[in-house]
């Protein structure tokens, strides 16, 4: 099974950029889809963005555009590059790792494996 760090966290303002990591052990990550949800205060956590095996990336509707999905095998080593981030970005920010069969999950159930989360904050 894999072991998944998420960092990169942290408090901007209004239209800042934060990168997130989601650094992997115990596997490489270049056979598993990673997935990245978010769960902001009081509600259920939410896709984000998720990379397969092949490199393929999909984007909830809310993002696209401003956020990117990429891997580095060579780290071990998933991204999520926020640009123009909103208040409405605010939640703690977990990646999630599936054994990839080559097509996209969007639930959170469908994906075993997961990192401790970190907090993403968005002042206006």
């Amino acid at each position: 099974q894999v072991q998944l760090v998420e960092s990169g966290g942290g408090l901007v303002q209004t239209g800042g950029s934060l990168r997130l990591s989601c650094a992997a052990s115990g596997r490489t990550i270049d056979r598993y889809a990673i997935g990245w949800f978010r769960q902001a205060p009081g509600k259920e956590q939410k896709f984000v963005a998720a990379i397969i095996w092949n490199g393929e990336s999909y984007h909830e509707d809310s993002v696209k555009g401003r956020f990117t999905i990429s891997r580095d095998n060579a780290k071990n080593t998933v991204y999520l590059q926020m640009n123009s981030l909103r208040p409405e970005d605010t939640a703690v920010y977990y990646c999630a790792a599936e054994g990839s069969t080559g097509v996209f999950r969007l639930l959170p159930q469908e994906y075993p494996y997961w990192g401790q989360g970190t907090q993403v904050t968005v002042s206006s």
